[in-house]
């Protein structure tokens, strides 16, 4: 999976296919992983959004000025819920 892919995503649909492939990569190419389980997975998820200024300004892209996070906690805790 290339981060282009991520460039094109307007829509839910567009979301869903996102993670659906992301998905796909992970069972596929697991070795390429650098975070293989939940907790690793969750800790960098932080740790980028901790640093996640700097990513946009070395890519040369807008730093997000507004994002709804408390919508990233509703899919994180709606996974862990759901069946």
């Amino acid at each position: 999976m290339e981060y282009s892919e991520v460039r094109k995503i307007e829509t839910r649909e567009d979301f869903i296919v996102f993670l659906e492939s992301l998905k796909e990569d992970y069972l596929l190419n697991l070795q390429s992983w650098e975070n293989r389980d939940i907790p690793a997975f969750l800790e960098a998820m932080a740790a980028w959004i901790a640093d996640m200024d700097g990513f946009y300004q070395n890519h040369g892209l807008p730093i997000p000025e507004k994002l709804e996070w408390k919508i990233f906690a509703d899919i994180l805790i709606g996974a862990k819920l759901h069946e």
